[in-house]
């Protein structure tokens, strides 16, 4: 028992040396970079959207809001989308 102890002790130490090893190499700051940059894009092409997509195509089709359109996955009836999120009914939007 106490050898596989120490087999694991062994295994641990490498696991904290290839950790060591893994943020010398830069690829933490690389990783942290990416979800800078996709969380700002993402920012950017909701808004997009939202404010420059939509309300054309909204106009097309006889004025239709779809901020307030979802399909009700949960049996209810709810009269809008903010009745049905307060019902915790699942939704999609």
């Amino acid at each position: 028992m106490l050898q596989q102890g120490k087999a694991l002790a062994g295994k641990g130490s490498a696991f904290v040396n290839d950790f060591k090893a893994f943020i010398a190499r830069g690829n933490v700051v690389d990783l942290a970079v990416g979800i800078i940059i996709g969380a700002a894009f993402t920012t950017i092409v909701n808004s997009l959207v939202k404010d420059i997509i939509m309300p054309p195509i909204g106009m097309v089709t006889g004025g239709v809001d779809f901020s307030d359109l979802y399909i009700n996955l949960s049996g209810g009836e709810y009269p809008t989308l903010a009745a049905a999120s307060a019902a915790g009914a699942a939704t999609i939007n």
